[in-house]
């Protein structure tokens, strides 16, 4: 069956019909990745997006549940250049298409992906919609062009309530912006004690909670869009060991007084280099983000850059020099993509850890 992806601009791709007769809209855009399609189907930071897949065969190792990043996907489409209908992995349980079915999600495939990524790195981000064969695309565009896409996307991924993962080490309270499973396994496997809170929680309750540090997890759209979250971050600075990935680093940033901008089309891939400044280092990160921390922001605020992308110059990594807080743009926890950057839990928890010992210090000299 044949299936209509519809951009604004009044471009139309048609290809074969995949996964749900859902036909819905979203931002239109792209990754890099030539591998991970299902942790990318799963990250909660595509919410209201349709994510086009450069790497031309996806699919072809199938479904599997211990892979996903989260239990419910929130993406609004998938756009490939070829389905593999028969995967070939003695770990796959389902094929890409039955999947999306079963999770309501349309997508499409046989369309020219390397044509679709071109216009946009050209062009920029754009709403698309698909549609049917037999619908009209200049119906389709009449309502795409006056469409309005929601900007609660943070509130629709985050968790509704507080949950407790055990550990015997550090207390580490995560803030759910729309946080990938692969943080959480980050801290767990560390043996920290990890309570995940919805994105709406303050710092009054963050901090009764008594942990040792905190962490702003990814999300999606604009950091803006979250003022209380901003709000939050102010009223922890200082009290406690603060480390932010993806929104929480654009959330970082808001809180200490820097601004944030909209890409042309943002950086989504496991493949991107990013320098070091102080060590000279180049670490291949994954990302996945619209916005970014507007560089001349910084310089009026006390935020130091600690880390560039070496594509286009972008912020990805700040410090804050007066607490012990600090942020990237990236992922280092991966899932999917290189780990070269996945020893900032570590530098994290041993910052935690000094904290918690001059804390003891301090307390053991008031009593004297």
């Amino acid at each position: 069956m044949k299936r209509q992806l519809i951009l604004e601009d009044g471009t139309v791709f048609i290809g074969e019909a995949l996964g749900s007769d859902n036909l819905t809209s979203g931002e239109v855009v792209f990754n890099t990745g030539m591998t991970g399609y299902q942790e990318i189907l799963s990250d909660p930071s595509y919410c209201g997006q349709i994510v086009t897949l450069t790497y031309p065969l996806i699919g072809n190792y199938g479904i599997n549940r211990e892979d996903f990043e989260t239990i419910n996907p929130f993406v609004n489409g998938l756009v490939v250049k070829e389905a593999c209908s028969h995967p070939s992995n003695f770990r796959s349980e389902d094929t890409l298409d039955a999947y999306l079915k079963a999770r309501d999600i349309p997508a499409i495939s046989g369309i020219d992906t390397r044509m679709l990524t071109k216009k946009i790195r050209q062009f920029g981000t754009m709403k698309g919609a698909f549609a049917s064969i037999e619908q009209s695309p200049d119906d389709v565009l009449a309502t795409l062009r006056n469409e309005e896409f929601p900007t609660d996307q943070v509130q629709r991924v985050s968790t509704i309530k507080p949950y407790v993962v055990p550990g015997r080490g550090e207390r580490i309270v995560l803030v759910d912006y729309g946080m990938k499973h692969g943080i959480l396994r980050e801290f767990t496997k560390r043996n920290c004690h990890v309570t995940v809170v919805p994105y709406s929680t303050t710092a009054e309750e963050i901090l009764k909670l008594k942990p040792d540090g905190v962490m702003l997890s990814n999300g999606p759209g604009d950091p803006k869009d979250v003022p209380e979250a901003v709000e939050m971050v102010q009223g922890l600075l200082g009290k406690l060991p603060l480390f932010g990935i993806c929104l929480g680093h654009q959330l970082f940033a808001l809180a200490c007084g820097a601004d944030t901008v909209k890409m042309k089309f943002g950086h989504r891939g496991s493949n991107h280099p990013v320098k070091d400044i102080a060590t000279g280092r180049v670490y291949m990160t994954s990302q996945n983000h619209g916005y970014a921390v507007e560089e001349a922001s910084v310089k009026a605020t006390d935020l130091q850059i600690s880390q560039y992308a070496l594509n286009d110059g972008s912020v990805e990594g700040l410090y804050h020099p007066k607490y012990t807080a600090f942020s990237v743009q990236y992922h280092p926890e991966s899932a999917p993509g290189p780990e070269d950057s996945n020893g900032l839990f570590d530098e994290f928890l041993t910052i935690v850890k000094r904290e918690k010992r001059r804390e003891r210090v301090v307390c053991q000299s008031v009593q004297i």
